[in-house]
């Protein structure tokens, strides 16, 4: 069926609601790119480990607050091109599931892959995401 002929959906908010209005507003996530833009984010120094992986942020002033930067790196110490591969993929499905209802805007994100990332079971790599986020204080408070 073609979007324009589906039903809009009820659960998503409509383009009038503002947040302020209690309305549930979804992250836009927008991919960090250039080299400069990982290198300002290591600076921040403000990260958390866990088995799966490493979660790096800034927070960004000029920011929009229903957009956030994520950007995903592996080191050739998680292993070849093939796992290196595996590790990003799984890490973008994770942050595609999570972060635009759980993690807070105008931030920038950075997820450092680790050698357990490829082979941690994917209910482990939702709950350290969680963990981490939860620990940088970067998760939204739940809706009423």
């Amino acid at each position: 069926m073609p979007a324009a002929d589906r039903p809009a959906s009820t659960d998503l908010p409509q383009p009038h609601e503002s947040p302020e209005q209690g309305a549930f507003v979804r992250l836009r996530l927008v991919r960090l790119k250039t080299r400069q833009e990982f290198l300002a984010v290591a600076g921040a120094r403000r990260k958390f480990t866990t088995p799966g992986l490493m979660l790096q942020a800034m927070a960004r002033a000029d920011a929009d607050a229903a957009e956030a930067r994520v950007g995903f790196t592996a080191s050739r110490k998680v292993g070849n091109s093939v796992v290196r591969n595996r590790s990003k993929r799984r890490l973008r499905a994770l942050v595609d599931e999570i972060m635009p209802a759980q993690a807070l805007g105008g931030t920038d994100y950075v997820l450092v892959c680790r050698q357990e990332t490829a082979v941690r079971p994917f209910d482990d790599l939702r709950r350290d995401l969680t963990t981490a986020l939860g620990r940088l204080k970067l998760l939204r408070s739940p809706q009423p």
